[in-house]
């Protein structure tokens, strides 16, 4: 296909992804107030005419002029991207299938129908955890002062969450698929065990804004469980491999088992050897040298 074909096919795959996004955002525009209020019902809301004495509750405010109108757009905007997810993922997948190979595009089925379940069950995890998060933030406040929290600062510390238990679950995905292509064998993956599990904990420990051990636990723990079943995957899949090639396991530089054991050599057949030249080879001896003069050819 010309480079020009390919320039419009992707502009008006690009159409199609905006014009999707763009009519997802329109309706969550119209449900932005539910929008607000799911979004922001982890933070404990003080009741009315009570204000926050200890960190009990919070107050939810806007502190600018502006801060309702960009929050909406962002929200219905970030809405709009989410939900319509499943028409620009294929309006990308549309526009470089084609040039993949048919080996390549099952592994990219796999991987989609995989990451979309995983990363939804890190957004969900992290939606449950954000109540204890947000009560546990609040509850440092000291006696005698309020908390009045701007909606945006809540918007971003949710989807903050949201986007890092989401990403992280995906973390053994990409150790299966690192694991099927070749270039990393289950058997380093168990090597790295001790490695994985404090590096898992103290991830969880820097990301989760918490200080109790809650939010780590409940990062740490569902990862470290899926990364165990990355690694019995790749064990499973390395085996199968190596009985389809018992070579599959040997690195480019190895050298493979050979049978180096000296054969005998059987009885020699005897070879006539060639005439050197021409008339030798057509046995005109006489006739050649009647051309030659002083041991040399002359054509003239």
């Amino acid at each position: 296909m010309p480079l020009v074909e390919h320039l419009r096919e992707l502009r008006n795959r690009l159409a199609k992804a905006l014009l999707a996004i763009a009519a997802v955002t329109i309706v969550a525009l119209v449900y932005s107030e539910k929008l607000l209020q799911f979004l922001s019902q982890p933070v404990p809301r003080c009741p009315e005419g009570v204000t926050s004495d200890g960190g009990n509750c919070a107050t939810v405010t806007f502190q600018t002029l502006m801060a309702p109108f960009s929050t909406t757009i962002q929200v219905s905007l970030t809405a709009g991207l989410v939900l319509a997810s499943p028409v620009w993922l294929y309006q990308l997948w549309a526009f470089i299938a084609p040039g993949l190979h048919k080996n390549e595009k099952k592994y990219t089925y796999a991987f989609v129908g995989a990451a979309v379940p995983l990363f939804g069950a890190g957004a969900y995890l992290a939606y449950l955890i954000l109540p204890i998060s947000v009560k546990v933030l609040i509850s440092l406040t000291p006696s005698g002062s309020a908390n009045l929290l701007a909606l945006n600062d809540v918007l971003d510390f949710t989807l903050r969450m949201v986007l890092v238990f989401g990403l992280a679950f995906e973390l053994p995905l990409i150790l299966v698929m690192l694991n099927l292509t070749g270039v990393l064998s289950g058997r380093r993956m168990a090597g790295w065990w001790r490695g994985v599990i404090m590096g898992v904990f103290v991830f969880g420990a820097v990301i989760t804004p918490t200080t109790d051990p809650v939010g780590m636990i409940a990062l740490a723990g569902p990862i470290t469980l899926l990364y165990f079943l990355a690694v019995g995957f790749s064990l499973l899949n390395d085996r199968r491999r190596a009985r389809a090639n018992p070579d599959a396991e040997l690195s480019d530089d190895e050298a493979s088992v050979l049978d180096l054991t000296p054969e005998p050599v059987g009885a020699l057949d005897s070879v006539p050897a060639a005439r050197a030249l021409p008339e030798q080879a057509s046995g005109d001896t006489d006739g050649a040298r009647a051309h030659r003069a002083g041991g040399y050819d002359d054509i003239t």
